[in-house]
């Protein structure tokens, strides 16, 4: 084993948490001198300008006709696999997402034989408590997770979920390596003038509320509607929505029927907005599934309050009465009394602000995430094996 490891990492190249975190990691190892290599479908959204450590290789599908509409990707991607360990001697594939990244990567270890890099998957939510365990993929899920070199979780919640949902017995080891921030970048900043050009009229009394998601089901985009129009009609305040997806188009109709459309911005899919989450006041995060809170996170780490639901691994992110409040699922009244309490009381809301960031700092570093990540890699090679 030499000093530099030669690690691929597989993610969807979206902006999801589980393909920001995974090119963080990649970033971060290629930084320490490590060779990273992406394999995915699309450059992933944060993989900035070039790096010399970091190759990217695109996963591309057949354009045969028969072969059209058949779901070839995890074929292709396992394929890729195969190509980029053969000619790069790999010594870590690190997938992010169980189906199909986990799949692939055992199927590429069977062709690659004794040669195969081991394998680390990272689970990250609902590709196992809602589409693993869907029982069209609950056997190929499971077994793709038992194949695996080693198995990490960004919270307790979802390594008890994964045990428990697909029947694997606890003394089948699942690391849990939370989910981490660039404490540097997401930073207080208590500056409004970026929301001066969103809203050219926002008076400096008004709160402000910000949701970041994909605009999922999971996500409830009602109750943080529903939240924002209870919180306004006590108190003049304003939403910025950032993200995209399913949900955004009936919550722009509920909004234009409750006559708030001018006191709401959606502003789609966002790579920057980090000077945005510093000016909000409250990050609403009414989720019904919710594995770890990528996003969440990151508001903490900009000393922004978070109120939240109960589920989940977001009370291990979230200390309950010192870095924001929590109800249960679809108490939107809750929701927006525990706004209201924060946004009323300015010396509450410091006294959050100050331990939001200073609970980010204690647990929610990048480097030590990272130190983790490099030490399992490091252990896995020099055990010559896996499981």
């Amino acid at each position: 084993m030499t000093d530099r490891l030669n690690l691929a990492i597989t993610c969807f190249p979206t902006f999801g948490g589980s393909g920001l975190i995974a090119t963080e990691i990649g970033l971060a190892m290629a930084e320490r001198g490590h060779r990273v290599h992406f394999i995915a479908r699309d450059v992933p959204v944060r993989l900035r300008g070039t790096h010399p450590q970091i190759l990217f290789h695109e996963v591309t599908e057949s354009d045969y006709p028969a072969l059209q509409h058949s779901g070839t990707y995890p074929l292709a991607l396992a394929s890729k696999m195969i190509e980029v360990a053969s000619y790069e001697s790999l010594d870590i594939l690190h997938v992010h997402y169980a189906v199909p990244h986990a799949t692939a990567a055992w199927m590429a270890r069977e062709v690659l034989g004794p040669k195969a890099p081991r394998i680390v998957t990272t689970l990250h939510g609902t590709d196992t408590t809602l589409i693993g365990t869907d029982p069209s993929y609950l056997p190929i899920t499971r077994f793709s997770i038992l194949r695996s070199d080693a198995v990490t979780v960004p919270s307790a919640y979802l390594r008890r979920a994964t045990w428990e949902g697909f029947g694997i017995p606890e003394t089948f080891p699942i690391e849990v390596i939370a989910n981490f921030v660039d404490t540097v970048r997401y930073a207080p900043v208590r500056s409004r003038a970026c929301l001066r050009p969103i809203f050219p009229d926002l008076a400096d009394t008004e709160p402000v509320l910000i949701h970041v998601s994909n605009f999922r089901p999971v996500k409830r985009i009602g109750d943080v509607v529903a939240t924002f129009a209870e919180v306004h009609r006590q108190r003049p305040s304003r939403l910025i929505m950032i993200g995209d997806g399913p949900e955004r188009s009936p919550a722009e109709r509920k909004l234009r029927e409750l006559g708030l459309e001018g006191r709401v911005a959606f502003l789609g899919k966002q790579d920057q907005f980090v000077e945005l989450l510093g000016a909000a006041d409250v990050f609403l995060l009414p989720s019904e599934q919710e594995s770890f809170g990528l996003a969440a996170l990151e508001a903490l780490s900009c000393g922004v309050p978070v109120v939240a639901t109960t589920i989940g691994g977001i009370p291990e992110l979230v200390d309950l009465g010192e870095t924001g409040l929590l109800s249960p699922v679809g108490d939107v009244e809750g929701m927006a009394r525990h706004v209201l309490s924060l946004v009323s009381d300015r010396e509450r809301w410091t006294a959050f602000s100050r331990r939001a960031r200073e609970r980010v700092l204690e647990r929610f570093r990048q480097d030590p995430a990272i130190d983790r990540y490099e030490a399992l890699y490091r252990r896995l090679v020099a055990s010559g094996s896996g499981r």
